[in-house]
């Protein structure tokens, strides 16, 4: 089988140096594991974290990729829920299922965990033509829901959905501001308040307004420029006075950190909540304690999810209320002009990769 694989790491982010697409032996599945092809896999920023070394020293050699879709083409003799011809999705976090945290249903918190084709390996992930998973770590796809639309969804929708539903116990009409809302995750933060009829102030970076508003934000705020949190404040005070409520924001959705964790924090309600999944531009963020204690807020930290919010996503792809924003495909060929894209920013929603003829 065709598979993306680098042998030696990347901290120059030179991805052209190291990725190649070699012929390796096509995998056979254990008695718990199901074999699939395939059809289409999304990039993620642990992608680069990988071919850099840090934080994380990846197995080598390694095949990345986290989100695939594909068919089933072979089950293990103890497989007992899934079937050849099925079309899959990953759920790509590989917990032990056994521990306390497991048992409770907190998956995500199982200290033996691990990402699936970012911590796995050596040559175990998702961009290569047949990927082999455990039957618990894939989740069935109804017809209505592409390869493509699942793939780009796999991880990020979890993320969200786990964010919002899972942790932050989303109420209907809630104001809801989410952060970086053209990423990955956010296009789904956007949807999935949505879809709770929440009131959805989202923000991204210039040239992306429009499309926010197009995925359904009822306002979109350029979070590059120095005042945004002034005008999310001004905007949350037009939303109190049409509902009769106290100005400020409900639920914030955040991954982007340290550069605007402060001002996020002003802006909350009496008793609102924060939820975190990440901090892609630090993790060193400067915290007003006032903001916490005073107001009475709640600081929420996500990671993942289960497999049980992987299907109540999933579920509402297939019912037309989500969908995935695809910002671009390319081929295996093409891995590190993928990875480059994402690594510069330029971009709403995820990128794909797919083998020749996928």
């Amino acid at each position: 089988m065709k598979s993306v694989v680098y042998r030696e790491y990347a901290p120059d982010d030179n991805y052209a140096k190291i990725l190649k697409v070699e012929d390796l032996d096509d995998p056979k599945p254990k008695p718990d594991e199901v074999v699939f092809t395939v059809k289409s896999a999304a990039l993620n920023y642990n992608d680069i974290w990988g071919m850099r070394g840090v934080p994380v020293a990846v197995p080598l050699p390694h095949i990345s990729g986290s989100d695939a879709a594909g068919d089933v083409v072979a089950v293990g003799e103890n497989v007992k829920n899934i079937k050849v011809g099925d079309r899959v999705v990953s759920h790509t976090n590989m917990a032990c299922r056994v521990c306390q945290a497991c048992t409770d249903g907190r998956e995500f918190d199982c200290t033996r965990r691990t990402i699936w084709g970012f911590q796995t390996g050596p040559l175990w992930g998702a961009y290569c033509e047949l990927a082999h998973l455990p039957e618990v770590n894939v989740v069935k796809l109804s017809d209505e829901v592409s390869y493509d639309q699942a793939a780009a969804a796999s991880m990020t929708i979890l993320t969200a959905w786990h964010m919002l539903v899972g942790r932050a116990k989303i109420t209907p009409g809630q104001t809801v501001l989410i952060m970086g809302g053209g990423s990955g995750v956010g296009t789904f933060g956007i949807q999935i308040a949505k879809l709770y009829n929440c009131d959805v102030i989202a923000t991204a970076g210039p040239g992306k307004m429009d499309k926010l508003l197009e995925l359904g934000a009822d306002y979109a705020v350029n979070h590059r420029e120095d005042g945004w949190h002034k005008e999310v404040w001004r905007i949350s005070k037009e939303i109190a006075k049409k509902n009769g409520t106290a100005p400020g924001i409900d639920l914030s959705f955040d991954h982007i950190g340290e550069t605007h964790w402060n001002k996020q924090l002003t802006l909350l309600k009496y008793g609102a909540t924060l939820v975190s999944c990440g901090a892609t531009t630090g993790y060193n963020a400067m915290t007003d304690l006032r903001h916490i204690f005073f107001k009475g807020t709640n600081i929420l930290g996500a990671t993942q999810g289960t497999r049980a919010e992987l299907e109540q996503g999933i579920y509402w792809m297939g019912r037309g209320k989500i969908k995935s924003v695809i910002d671009s495909t390319f081929t295996f060929e093409q891995a590190a002009e993928a990875h480059t894209k994402m690594l510069t920013g330029d971009m709403f929603g995820k990128i794909l990769l797919k083998p020749e003829g996928a």
